[in-house]
C-alpha cells in the first residue's frame, strides 16, 4: 500500500486529525503536520502502541474477562376495571460475563498439575511401601528356606548316621555268626576224626600197615569231604534296592509285543498301562512313536529315538550329485486369485490358448511349461486359484525360485492372493507382482499397491523390495518388462545345478491313463533324467519307458529346470514326492517297499490312536449322520484338493467320510465299494467303464460327474443340508395377565385372565412368569370363555385358563403362550 497523509489516514480511521497526531506523538512517530505522509512501518508502530495502551501484548494478548450489559424496554397493556386499560413500561436488563478460555485452560492445567503431583507423590509412597513389604517378605522367605535346609541337612545326617550304625551292627552280627558256624564245623570234624581212630573192626584196635598180605600197597581211597554247611539266608533271593531303568530305542512305529520285549516286561503290563492312559490295544497292534514314548516314560524307562531310514540314507548317499555346476533356467510359479488372468498371461508368453480349453475358465491342476524367450529359457508353473487347491499352491511355492503374483487391477487383493503371499514368504522366495488387466479403464495401480502394502508387500518406489509390473494378458502390455525383471532376478539369485549324474527333482502331478498306465509330471532340479533310467518316486518305482515335453512331443532326456511327463512307474505317486534315479532296480524296489510298509504302519498307528476317541465321541454325542463319498479324479492333485475340501464340510451332527480317493476311471470294484458303504461316487474329469455302468444300473449307486470343483462342493453341501437336523426356534405368540384366581371342584385352580398381546391357543405350550421370571413351563389344562371351551382367545378378551399340573398361579402373574417352529439348516 502506498504512503498516505495524516489527514487521509485519519479519515480512514474515522478519528480527528488532532487525536491522530496526539496518538502518533505518544507512539514516537515524528510528523510536522496533517499533510505529512506516513509509511507502513509508522502504521505498524502506531498499531503496536495502541495495543499496548489498551492492555494487549503482541498478537495473542486478550482480556481475561469481558462483561456486557444490555437493556431492553417495552410496554405492556393491562386491562383494568370498568373496561379501562393501562400501560405499564417494562425494562429488562441483562448482564453477561465472558471469560477467556485460555485463562480457564491455564487454571485447569495448573489444577491438573497439582493433582498429578499429588498422585505421583502418593504413588511413590505406595511403591516404596510395596517394595519395603516385598523386601521383608523376601527376607522372611529366605530365612524360612535357610531354616528348612538346615533341618533337612540335620535329618539327612541323622539318617546317614543311623544307617551306618545299623550297617556296622549287621556286619558285626554276620561276622559273629560266620565265626560261630566255622567253630562248630571244626569241632564236628575233630570229633569225627577221634571216633574213626578209636573204633575199629570187632572192637579191637589195630595198627595201620603200609602193605597188605601180598606185600602190595593198597590203593588210597579218596577222601570224602563233608560239605560245608551254608545257612538258608545266604541262599535266599535279594530284591534289587532300586528299579531297573532301561534305555528303550524307538523307531517311528512299533508293536505292543516288541515294546514289551524291549522293556523286559510282559505284554499284559504294557496293555494295562495303555488302558490306564485311555487307549485300547492288542498285543500285535502297531502304535506310533509318540504313543510309545509316553508308555515307556510312564513305566519308568528312558527313550532313545533311532532312525528307521537306513535305506533312505543309503539311497541319498548313492544319488549325490557329481560334476561341475552350470547355470540353469529359473523356475517361476504363477500364483494368484481365481480369474485374475494367470493362465491367460502365461498363454500370451507361450503363444498358446490353454485357458480356452479349461473347464469353467479355471486351472484344475498344476501346468508346467518351459518357454524360450528373448531373455533366455524360463520354466513356468501355473497353479490353480480356487480356494480348494491350497496344498497345490503350497507345493508350487516350495519347488520354485521366483513367484509371479498376478493381481487383477480392477479387482484388487482377494483371499487367494493373500494365501499366495503367505506361501511365498514361507518358502522364502522373491516375489514379482504382475498387475494384470491394465487395459481396462477401472483398473487402479495405486489401489493394488495400497492393498498389497497392508500385507507387508511394499513396492520398490515406496522404499520396499518388491517389483510391481503393470501388464495386460490381452494386449501384451508390459510383458517384455515382466520377462526382463524375471531375468534380472534370476541373475541376482545365481541359479546353478549339476547337469550330469543321477537326476533328482519333484513330482508336480500324477494320473492314471488308459493305455499308458501311471503318468507323472516331474520337474528335474539337478542331474540328467534319461529314458531307461530307474526312477524312484515316493512309494512308487519303475524304469522310464518314455518321456514327453509339455506339448506332448517325445524327448530322450530332461536336464535341470525342465518339466517332463514320465511313463513307466508302478503306480501314481503323490504330488510333492521327491524323485531320484538309481543304478540298481533291486535297490529301488526295496526302498519303495520299505516306504509303503512305513506308510501303512503309520496309518495303522494313527487309526489305533483315534479309535478309542471315536468310540467315546459316539457314546457322548450319539449316532451321527454321515455322507459317504468315493472320489475318483483325473490327477492326484485334484483328488487331494477335492478330498480335503469336502472333508472340511463336516458339521457337528453330519460327518463327511471319504471311503476312497484315487485317480483313474471308475471301475466295477469302486461301484461295489460304494454299494457296500452306501456311498456316493464323484467322478472328477473321469468316467465309468462298461462293467461299472452295468453294476451301477443293477445296484442303484448314486453317481455324479463334475469338471469344476466348486460345483462338486456345492452339491455335497446340499446333501449335508438335507441330513442336518432342523433347528427348533421359539416364537412368542401371546401374553395373558392374571386378574383373579378361582377354585373349581372339577378343574382345580383357574386363572381369570385378559389377553394383553397376541393370542392364546390351547394346543400351544405356555410359561408362567412372576416378576418377569419364568417359574413354570408346561401346557394348558383348559381355555374357556365364560362356560364354553374355546381353542383360541385373541388380544383384549377375557378368558379362564387352567394350567396343567400347577396350582400356584397368583394375581398379577403373566401367562406366556409360545410356538415351536422347525427351521431347516443350511451350510
Amino acid at each position: 500500500m502506498a504512503d498516505v497523509t495524516v489527514t487521509q489516514f485519519a479519515d480512514v480511521l474515522k478519528v480527528s486529525v488532532d487525536k491522530l497526531l496526539e496518538q502518533m506523538a505518544e507512539a514516537g512517530i515524528s510528523v510536522d503536520g496533517a499533510q505529512d505522509t506516513i509509511s507502513e512501518d509508522d502504521k505498524m508502530q502506531l498499531l503496536t502502541h495502541l495495543r499496548k495502551s489498551h492492555g494487549r501484548k503482541g498478537e495473542s494478548a486478550a482480556p481475561k474477562k469481558i462483561t456486557l450489559k444490555r437493556k431492553q424496554q417495552s410496554e405492556l397493556k393491562l386491562s383494568g376495571g370498568q373496561g379501562r386499560a393501562r400501560t405499564v413500561n417494562v425494562e429488562v436488563r441483562r448482564k453477561r460475563t465472558y471469560i477467556n478460555r485460555g485463562v480457564l485452560e491455564e487454571e485447569a492445567k495448573a489444577k491438573q498439575e497439582e493433582l498429578d503431583a499429588e498422585r505421583q507423590k502418593q504413588s511413590d509412597a505406595a511403591n516404596a511401601e510395596k517394595e519395603a513389604k516385598e523386601q521383608r517378605h523376601r527376607e522372611a522367605e529366605e530365612r524360612r528356606l535357610a531354616e528348612e535346609q538346615r533341618l533337612e541337612r540335620e535329618r539327612t545326617e541323622r539318617a546317614e548316621r543311623a544307617e551306618r550304625e545299623a550297617r556296622s551292627k549287621a556286619e558285626a552280627e554276620e561276622r559273629r555268626r560266620v565265626e560261630e558256624e566255622r567253630r562248630k564245623q571244626q569241632d564236628a570234624q575233630r570229633k569225627a576224626r577221634k571216633t574213626e581212630d578209636r573204633n575199629t573192626k570187632y572192637g579191637r584196635k589195630e595198627l595201620h600197615v603200609a602193605r597188605d598180605k601180598s606185600g602190595r600197597r593198597r590203593p588210597k581211597k579218596p577222601v570224602r569231604r563233608r560239605p560245608i554247611a551254608v545257612s538258608a539266608e545266604s541262599q535266599s533271593f535279594e530284591r534289587p534296592t532300586a528299579p531297573v531303568v532301561r534305555e528303550v530305542q524307538l523307531g517311528e512305529t512299533i508293536t505292543v509285543a516288541e515294546l514289551a520285549q524291549k522293556m523286559a516286561v510282559k505284554a499284559n503290563e504294557v496293555i494295562k498301562t495303555m488302558m490306564g492312559m485311555g487307549a485300547m490295544v492288542t498285543i500285535n497292534q502297531v502304535i506310533d512313536q509318540d504313543t510309545a514314548q509316553l508308555v515307556v516314560e510312564e513305566m519308568g524307562h528312558t527313550v532313545s529315538i533311532v532312525s528307521d531310514n537306513v535305506l533312505e540314507d543309503q539311497v541319498v548317499e548313492a544319488s549325490q550329485a557329481v560334476g561341475d555346476e552350470v547355470e540353469r533356467a529359473p523356475v517361476v510359479t504363477v500364483m494368484g486369485h481365481v480369474d485374475h488372468g494367470k493362465t491367460s498371461l502365461l498363454d500370451y508368453i507361450r503363444r498358446a490358448k490353454v485357458a480356452d480349453g479349461e473347464a469353467g475358465g479355471i486351472t484344475q491342476h498344476i501346468g508346467a511349461y518351459r518357454v524360450k524367450t528373448s531373455k533366455g529359457d524360463i520354466a513356468f508353473l501355473d497353479t490353480p486359484g480356487h480356494e480348494a487347491f491350497t496344498a497345490m499352491r503350497a507345493r508350487g511355492a516350495q519347488v520354485t525360485d521366483l513367484v509371479i503374483l498376478v493381481v487383477a487391477g480392477d479387482d484388487g487383493v482377494k483371499p487367494q492372493t493373500i494365501e499366495a503371499i503367505k506361501h511365498s514368504k514361507a518358502a522364502g522366495v522373491p516375489v514379482i507382482v504382475a498387475v494384470n488387466k491394465m487395459d481396462r479403464e477401472e483398473s487402479d495401480m495405486e489401489r493394488v499397491k495400497n492393498e498389497m502394502s497392508q500385507h507387508e508387500v511394499i513396492p520398490e518406489d515406496w522404499g520396499g523390495d518388491t517389483m510391481f509390473v503393470p501388464v495386460s494378458a490381452k494386449t501384451g502390455q508390459g510383458i517384455d518388462d515382466l520377462l526382463e525383471n524375471i531375468s534380472l532376478q534370476a541373475e541376482l539369485l545365481e541359479l546353478t545345478a549339476t547337469a550330469d549324474g543321477p537326476a533328482a527333482g519333484v513330482v508336480l502331478e500324477s494320473s492314471l491313463e488308459k493305455g499308458r498306465g501311471a503318468v507323472a509330471t516331474v520337474l528335474v532340479s539337478r542331474g540328467m533324467l534319461k529314458v531307461g533310467d530307474t526312477l524312484l518316486a515316493g512309494t512308487e518305482f519303475g524304469r522310464v519307458r518314455a518321456m514327453f515335453d509339455e506339448l506332448g512331443k517325445p524327448i530322450k532326456e530332461a536336464g535341470p529346470s525342465t518339466p517332463a511327463v514320465v511313463l513307466g512307474l508302478s503306480g501314481t505317486p503323490n504330488a510333492g514326492d521327491d524323485i531320484l534315479t538309481l543304478a540298481d532296480d533291486r535297490k529301488a524296489r526295496e526302498v519303495a517297499q520299505h516306504r509303503q510298509d512305513k506308510m501303512r504302519d503309520q496309518k495303522l498307528a494313527k487309526q489305533s490312536a483315534s479309535r478309542l476317541e471315536d468310540v467315546f465321541s459316539q457314546m457322548t454325542q450319539g449316532e451321527r449322520e454321515s455322507v459317504n463319498l468315493v472320489i475318483k479324479a483325473d490327477v492326484q492333485g485334484s483328488a487331494e484338493a477335492l478330498r480335503d475340501a469336502l472333508m472340511r464340510l463336516s458339521q457337528e451332527d453330519v460327518e463327511v467320510k471319504v471311503v476312497l480317493s484315487a485317480v483313474g476311471g471308475i471301475t466295477e470294484s469302486d461301484v461295489n465299494l460304494a454299494a457296500a458303504s452306501n456311498a456316493i461316487i464323484i467322478g472328477f474329469n473321469t468316467r465309468a467303464d462298461t462293467a461299472a455302468r452295468t453294476v451301477i444300473k443293477e445296484s442303484g449307486v448314486d453317481l455324479h460327474y463334475y469338471s469344476i470343483i466348486y460345483e462338486a462342493i456345492d452339491e455335497v453341501k446340499r446333501a449335508i443340508s438335507g441330513k442336518m437336523a432342523p433347528e427348533i426356534k421359539e416364537q412368542i405368540v401371546g401374553l395373558a395377565e392374571v386378574k383373579e384366581v378361582f377354585s373349581s371342584p372339577k378343574l382345580g385352580q383357574v386363572a381369570g385372565c385378559i389377553v394383553s398381546e397376541g393370542y392364546v391357543r390351547r394346543s400351544f405350550p405356555i410359561r408362567v412368569l412372576r416378576d418377569n421370571v419364568v417359574i413354570y413351563e408346561g401346557e394348558l389344562e383348559s381355555l374357556r370363555r365364560f362356560k364354553d371351551n374355546v381353542n383360541e382367545v385373541r388380544s383384549g378378551t377375557e378368558c379362564g385358563i387352567g394350567v396343567k399340573n400347577y396350582n400356584d398361579v397368583r394375581v398379577n402373574d403373566q401367562i406366556e403362550c409360545f410356538e415351536r417352529i422347525e427351521v431347516a439348516r443350511e451350510i
